[in-house]
């Protein structure tokens, strides 16, 4: 009688069947786990559970960056002026005691007339003049809310207190007041917000909609959502609701270099870290960046090392150069704008030279659209 291969005593059956129970017997506990650790890492679970790891540190981050630079603003560096009896005791005497209710933060520059004085807060160079008269017994103290007006409002409060304490009569005055549609000053912080975000969002949303794009043709579109973007972000403040009474060209051209340097940085990181690009580019523009810009917060009233280093970065080049274009017409610096085009120019830079890294390209087709490696 013959036997089948599936009863044989040596059949493939018998031999599988012996051996797999040998394997699994003789298997270590150790490489069960490797197994099982390969699978995971491999599958659909080991992104995802880093993006929950990444998601709760940003969360913390985030907080943390904006409650540590805005939520107790406290004065580190007040630059103003002074003009007139300010060598008179009693006025020395005035300048001592603010300096010691603003925990000595108070930098007084003595300019020899009111009209330098009040070209220095033109210039930004000082948020306020104190002008001191009747051998000191007198101060006119002129702000400037649109120098900053959490600064304005901090002296507001000191200098009259002061007074009263050193027997010094103060009077105080804005000589350049907030826009009406802007009583606090954060207008121009949320439109450079806008253009910030939308920046990089654009160019996220070209990688992964667009993602046949050439390299050049990438930068022409980033250009041409900034164009658009930022002529809307202006129209809709200005035009639509009467917050802000614009320069517009001007505005608009900030708004756009604004988002260009946005959405070319995150280009520039796409290019070097591939998926993980938000990463660096979130801590750069929104943790770091944006509390450190001085549109929320005045600059004097950050901590130290970030109001010098928001200066360096694009929200802050941002809002410097459009408060200035708002608030102090015909006195705009250079620095902002070579800061933001420095960022573009570099990002673009760095994107062209090692653009064979980008994911995009028309030479380069998804993962799903490879052929077979058996073709």
């Amino acid at each position: 009688m013959d036997e089948t291969p599936e009863t044989a005593p040596g059949g493939r059956n018998g031999q599988n069947g012996q051996g797999d129970e040998s394997g699994r017997a003789g298997r270590h506990p150790h490489h069960a786990r490797e197994g099982r650790w390969t699978r995971f890492r491999k599958g659909p679970w080991w992104p995802a559970s880093v993006l929950v790891v990444i998601l709760a540190a940003a969360a913390g981050l985030f907080a943390g960056s904006y409650t540590y630079t805005m939520a107790n603003p406290t004065p580190h560096q007040l630059p103003t002026a002074v003009v007139g009896s300010y060598e008179e005791a009693r006025g020395k005497e005035f300048l001592a005691g603010l300096g010691k209710a603003l925990n000595s933060s108070v930098r007084t520059h003595a300019y020899d007339s009111r009209a330098e004085a009040m070209e220095a807060i033109e210039e930004q160079s000082v948020f306020a003049v104190f002008e001191l008269s009747d051998d000191g017994r007198k101060v006119l103290l002129d702000l400037s809310s649109a120098s900053g007006a959490s600064v304005a409002e901090l002296l507001e409060q000191a200098a009259p207190a002061v007074g009263r304490a050193t027997g010094v009569a103060v009077s105080v005055r804005d000589v350049n007041p907030l826009q009406d549609g802007d009583p606090r000053g954060l207008a121009i912080f949320y439109v450079s917000l806008a253009a910030v975000i939308i920046g990089f969002v654009g160019a996220i949303q070209l990688s992964v909609h667009a993602r046949a794009l050439t390299p050049l043709e990438r930068i022409a579109f980033t250009v041409a959502y900034s164009l658009l973007g930022g002529f809307v972000i202006a129209a809709a403040v200005d035009w639509l609701l009467g917050a802000l009474d614009l320069p517009f060209v001007e505005s608009w051209s900030i708004l756009a270099l604004t988002m260009f340097a946005s959405g070319m940085t995150f280009t520039m990181f796409n290019t070097l870290f591939g998926r993980w690009a938000m990463l660096p580019t979130w801590g750069v523009m929104i943790l770091l960046g944006n509390p450190s810009s001085g549109g929320a917060v005045s600059w004097p009233l950050l901590p130290s090392a970030l109001g010098v280093i928001g200066q360096w970065l694009p929200p802050g080049a941002s809002v410097n150069a459009q408060h200035t274009a708002v608030y102090f017409a015909g006195h705009q610096h250079a620095f902002p704008f070579l800061v933001l085009a420095g960022w573009a120019l570099v990002s673009c830079a760095v994107f062209w030279i090692w653009r064979h890294r980008h994911p995009g390209g028309r030479d380069k087709k998804p993962p799903e659209l490879a052929p077979p490696a058996d073709a």
